[in-house]
Parts: C-alpha cells; sequence; structure tokens
C-alpha cells in the first residue's frame, strides 16, 4: 500500500476499532502527520516572528496546528488498536501508552512487529490481498 492509499484508508477507516491493519496502514499517515506539523510549527514560528511572541494574532497561526491534531487523534488511536489486532493481541494494549516515559516508546516498538500470518482471531491479514491461507 502506497502513500496515497493508505491516507485515504487511514481517513476512510476513522473510527474503525476493529479488524486488523497492515503496517503500511500506520506508518504513511505517521509520515503526513510529522510533515503536516512541522508546516504547521513553522506557520507558528512565522506568526511569533511577525507579531511577537504576546500578540494574540499568534492564536490564528497556531489554529490549523490544533485542527490537525484533533483531526487525527481518533483515526491515529484506531489504526495502533488495529495494528495490535493485527499482531493478534487486544487493542486495549494501547494502554500502555499512557505509561511515563517508556509508554511511547513500548508503543513504537509494538508497531514495528510484523503481524500474525494468516487469519486471527481479529479477522483475516490485510497483507493477504484476496489470497487463500491454504496456498500460502
Amino acid at each position: 500500500m502506497g502513500f496515497v492509499e493508505a491516507n485515504k484508508s487511514f481517513f476512510k477507516r476513522y473510527v474503525d476499532f476493529e479488524g486488523r491493519s497492515a503496517p503500511s496502514e500506520m506508518w504513511w499517515p505517521f509520515l503526513l502527520y510529522w510533515i503536516v506539523f512541522i508546516a504547521c510549527y513553522i506557520l507558528v514560528g512565522v506568526g511569533v516572528a511577525v507579531f511577537g511572541e504576546e500578540s494574540p494574532m499568534v492564536g490564528l497561526f497556531a489554529l490549523p496546528l490544533l485542527i490537525w491534531w484533533l483531526a487525527v487523534l481518533i483515526p491515529g488511536i484506531a489504526v495502533r488498536v488495529r495494528r495490535f489486532h493485527d499482531q493478534d493481541k487486544s487493542g486495549w494494549m494501547y494502554l500502555l501508552r499512557f505509561i511515563p516515559l517508556v509508554g511511547g516508546l513500548v508503543i513504537i516498538v509494538f508497531m514495528c512487529i510484523e503481524g500474525t500470518r494468516g487469519s486471527n482471531r481479529f479477522g483475516a491479514s490485510p497483507k493477504m490481498d484476496g489470497i487463500e491461507e491454504e496456498f500460502i
């Protein structure tokens, strides 16, 4: 799955916490997230440079950053839950994220682990693309 398809799937399955997702359905939107986040942060820096730190106008420059963060919050959690499902683990493991200092790192490690081959209790493999399990 390429960049465009992965991002379409990411937003199409906005609140879908069921089933499985391939690694590309998480990593390509993750890249897009950081590209937009950095662009918005640069915009905030321009606002600070033009209007000064204390100006209320800086808030207008920060608004796209807030909107972007809110737009990807729920689908970001959903795709991570589906990645846990791909590894035949409970989506509740996402709560590891809230362990101070190491939670985010633990989640990244789990997101790098390959999913189970074939079907598991959460459905068919997202990488199968219609190939029957008997032929693997």
